[in-house]
């Protein structure tokens, strides 16, 4: 048994073995430990080596990318231009409106995609003009923002569409049109309808129009022809039709059921006919219109979706992208924008489609058969048609045309008679052509258009009536004609005698003034109209009636207007348009532009509707066409059987028109010695034109008691005028004494001249006597009681000889308020003892115009005013001037006068010609002072030379 020392050394062996054992584990394991952390160290320095370097290519991938994509999004908005960018954009500095075409995008906004460490964004484009509907939804906060955007896009339409091309229809029950308030106010009015509307009846109204819009672009413009709007504006070049855009705030606020359901049609039918919606819908809105459901409305548009937090385009190419959308650029900017828009728009609503593109060739002027009616181009409707008008022997009989100022009215009126001139000869279309106000018509009486038989320039209400009754009298003239023959129609009459019986149109611009009181005018003018209307078609009759409105208190008979079947509507007024067209027609009050119409031959009723443009024919183009169609009628050799009757209004009358003084000037030979004087033992002075078709207004002088004439009223220059022509009127009805004798019986005149000696006129009486054969004296406030004197000692002469077939003596007094020598005095019994008192001029005045008629000497008398007329004149010598003419006065002076009120209302160049004898009170246009020439003339004539 091993010993206790053998066991130890056993043991410490067995340690030292142990010890050894672990050194030598020990030795390894730190070895291979550092050989693993050796690998590790290169492992690790190998991964992050591998790892930056993959870093390093991705952002370099990843920078090549970003910049790709912007280079894409430049590239995008620089190939958009404006459609695409941004409201910051220095792009928009240089704007200016674009000529043509359309955005094929248009720019909301931004999208940014989500969750990207740096910002990716791209311009939120979409197809809106030319394809689909806009629609918002929008909650909290998001509201807000969509009214903003809506701002923004309407804006940019604005500025990226050709101006006036797009109309606005703005609906805004919460905002009560705060969201559209900047376009409203800056823009035109025909491009925004003047307000947003926000009552729930006005709503559902503007919605209706839409529709009626629609309706009408895809029955009369689109057809089977065109499938878009597009394709129908790129062939329709100027008359294209504007784009319409529907704005709707806080959809369904104030929208009744009715009003969500055309929502929902025209956000269906209307991107075909160039109408669009772009709205917002409140999704906070507890529920929606019954029957209503806003998917339908959904699917018919591009949808976005605002909350509190952020916007989303609805599209699956977009859903992990926030959408930011636009906001109107600064207050400046907006402003310039609008301004720029609106006035660009005005001018381009100025369509000017050629008269020339409706106008017959040369070789068809005159060509026209007018026996069963008359047919002529006037405008174009749609892409290709013509609108004509059209009149026959059956229903088609007479026209009503309605246009507010501006509206083109004239212009139609002008297209309509230059066509009827060139398509018919005059043989086959008479015209009468009125106008009540203006002047466009004057052109046709300074061209002498032989087509015209009266043409009448701002003329008086009588001369209307005059016309009227002379057509009622060709009425009735042809009625007995065609029982004669035994036909009906004006066709039958024409197709059985061979005879060129013209066709009769009378066109009366602003007839209303007929009626504008209720009085005699008024009644006659309406009943003879109504019997035209009805009973003139089959005669070759026919009415057109123009004016500015049918509102006011007296119009036409509804019964007449009720006959009338075709009705040209332009822009005007609602009420007007119904009244126009018929009671649920008021399309006329949609009409945008001048010269846009509504042909309408059905009555007015709605479905005879037929929009179209009336052509441009400007002053020189008008003037042009006159002067050819005077050349063309000289060359036929056409003279018209009966002179033309014209009628201006704002001019004084030409004596030099007047017919009865030229026969008896040209009258060969003149007068002579011994012959009985003017016509029917009178004298007539004649003192200006009618208001009315009959012979020159004049005072016709008898040797009786009262006849004298008296001219009272502040016009110097027509009481001038006046005068001379009735020195020269009676001088051509007296005999004229033999050549170079001044003196003998046959008639003498004096002048008592108190003109002005400044006034252009002046020392006119002493050239006229100069001129004239007769002895005829001028003088002034000098020569007054001379003259005075002569004339009262040859009335007393005649007195006491009863001599009443001496020659006549006339005594013209111009300007009595200046005759101080003839004012009345106080005349008293001079004192026993005293030598009689020899008579004033005043009362010699006074027995010459009492006693001197009978005798045949006869006073002709002009004041400036009433007032000054009784400070010469009592009341007893007042009475002896049986014929008056009064100019514009005061109603009392008028009543004073001539017993009415009626010279208060006179307009200019007018005067009221009174007759005590005939108890006639006349309405006429005083001559002006006529011309040297005339004059020199006229003193040829009378000394019995013929002017060479």
């Amino acid at each position: 048994m091993p010993s206790e020392r053998d066991l130890i050394q056993q043991v410490q062996s067995h340690v030292r073995r142990l010890v050894q054992a672990l050194a030598d584990a020990q030795y390894w394991h730190d070895r291979w430990l550092g050989q693993a952390e050796q690998e590790h160290e290169r492992r690790i320095a190998e991964i992050d080596s591998h790892h930056e370097k993959a870093m390093v290519e991705a952002r370099s991938v990843y920078e090549a990318t970003l910049r790709r994509v912007n280079e894409e999004n430049s590239a995008i908005i620089s190939t958009a231009g404006l459609w695409a960018a941004p409201w910051d954009d220095s792009l928009w500095a240089s704007w200016s409106p674009v000529a043509e075409g359309i955005p094929r995008l248009t720019r909301i906004g931004e999208l940014v995609e989500a969750g990207r460490r740096d910002r990716l964004a791209f311009p939120a484009l979409l197809p809106i003009v030319g394809g689909r509907n806009v629609l918002i939804k929008a909650s909290g906060a998001g509201k807000e923002i969509a009214r903003a955007a809506i701002q923004s896009v309407l804006l940019r339409l604005l500025v990226t569409l050709p101006p006036g091309k797009l109309r606005l229809v703005a609906v805004d029950p919460v905002g009560l049109g705060s969201t559209v308030a900047g376009f409203i106010k800056g823009l035109p009015e025909f491009l925004t309808g003047g307000q947003a509307w926000f009552e729930d009846r006005h709503i559902e109204q503007c919605l209706a129009d839409l529709e009626a819009h629609m309706a009408m672009v895809k029955q009369k413009y689109l057809g089977v022809t065109f499938s878009t709007m597009e394709e129908y504006n790129a062939y329709a070049g100027q008359i294209e039709e504007p784009y319409r855009l529907l704005v709707v705030a806080d959809f369904p606020s104030r929208f009744t059921d009715s009003a969500a359901q055309r929502l929902l049609s025209i956000a269906t039918n209307g991107p075909g006919t160039g109408v669009y919606v772009l709205a917002m819908v409140d999704a906070d809105w507890p529920k929606m219109p019954y029957g209503f459901n806003l998917a339908d409305l959904e699917r018919t548009a591009t949808v976005i979706t605002c909350n509190n937090k952020d916007c989303i385009w609805r599209d699956a190419d977009f859903k992990d992208c926030h959408l930011e959308l636009d906001r109107i650029p600064s207050p400046a900017d907006f402003e310039r924008f609008v301004k720029v828009v609106g006035a660009a728009a005005v001018l381009a609503s100025e369509i000017k489609i050629p008269f020339e593109t409706v106008a017959p060739t040369r070789a068809r002027w005159w060509q026209g058969d007018s026996r069963a009616g008359i047919k002529v181009p006037i405008g174009q409707f749609g892409a290709r048609e013509v609108q004509y008008f059209t009149l026959d022997e059956k229903l088609l009989n007479s026209a009503l045309i309605i246009g507010k100022t501006g509206s083109g009215k004239s212009t139609l009126l002008h297209v309509l008679t230059h066509n009827l001139a060139l398509t018919y000869s005059p043989e086959e279309v008479q015209l009468y052509l009125l106008d009540l106000k203006e002047v466009e018509f004057k052109d046709y009486a300074t061209y002498q258009l032989p087509h015209a038989r009266v043409v009448a320039i701002n003329y008086e209400r009588e001369f209307g009536l005059s016309v009227l009754r002379g057509l009622d009298d060709e009425l009735r003239r042809r009625m007995d004609i065609f029982r004669q023959k035994g036909v009906t129609t004006l066709s039958e009459y024409r197709n059985k005698t061979g005879e060129k019986l013209p066709r009769i149109l009378l066109m009366v611009d602003e007839f209303q003034e007929l009626f504008r009181e209720d009085d005699a005018i008024a009644s006659q003018a309406g009943l003879i109209l109504d019997r035209l209307v009805r009973e003139g078609r089959a005669f070759g009759i026919n009415i057109l009636l123009a004016s500015q409105t049918l509102t006011g208190p007296y119009t036409l008979a509804l019964s007449t207007k009720n006959q009338i079947q075709i009705r040209i509507a332009l822009q005007c007024s609602d009420t007007d348009s119904r009244l126009v067209l018929s009671d649920d027609n008021d399309h006329a009050r949609l009409l945008g532009r001048p010269g846009e119409a509504i042909y309408n031959a059905a009555n007015g009723r709605v479905e005879g509707n037929n929009r179209f443009q009336a052509v441009c024919l400007a002053p020189d183009e008008r003037r042009r066409y006159l002067q050819q169609i005077q050349e063309m009628a000289q060359q036929r050799g056409y003279v018209p059987p009966q002179p033309q009757i014209v009628f201006e209004g704002k001019a004084p009358a030409d004596v030099q028109k007047n017919r009865p003084l030229h026969d008896l000037l040209m009258r060969s030979p003149l007068p002579r010695t011994g012959e009985r004087p003017g016509v029917r033992g009178k004298i007539a002075a004649w003192l200006g034109e009618p208001v009315a078709i009959k012979d020159p207004t004049a005072a016709y002088f008898r040797r009786q008691s009262g006849s004298n004439l008296l001219i009272v009223g502040q016009n110097d220059e027509a009481a001038m005028g006046m005068m001379v022509t009735a020195l020269i009127s009676i001088a051509a009805q007296l005999p004229s004494p033999s050549i170079g004798r001044r003196v003998g019986g046959e008639g003498r005149f004096y002048v008592l001249d108190f003109g002005l000696t400044d006034a252009p006129y002046a020392g006119l009486f002493s050239k006229v006597a100069e001129l004239l054969p007769h002895p005829v004296r001028v003088t002034g406030r000098r020569g007054l009681p001379e003259v005075i004197a002569e004339i009262s000692a040859e009335v007393n002469r005649r007195m006491h000889a009863d001599d009443t077939a001496a020659s006549p003596i006339y005594l013209f007094i111009y300007g009595l308020q200046r005759a101080r020598d003839l004012r009345q005095e106080e005349f008293g019994f001079p004192m026993p003892g005293e030598q009689p008192v020899p008579p004033s001029p005043a009362k010699q005045f006074a027995t010459i115009l009492q006693e001197g008629p009978d005798l045949g000497i006869h006073s002709l008398v002009w004041c400036d005013s009433y007032t000054n007329l009784t400070r010469t004149l009592d009341r007893r010598s007042l009475r002896e001037f049986e014929m008056r003419v009064v100019f514009q006065m005061s109603a009392e002076d008028s009543s004073n006068l001539i017993d009415t009120p009626a010279a208060s209302k006179l307009r200019p160049y007018r005067g009221l010609y009174y007759s005590e004898e005939e108890g006639r009170l006349e309405k006429f246009r005083p001559y002006s002072v006529p011309s040297m020439d005339w004059l020199a003339w006229v003193g040829e004539r009378l000394r019995g030379k013929r002017k060479r």
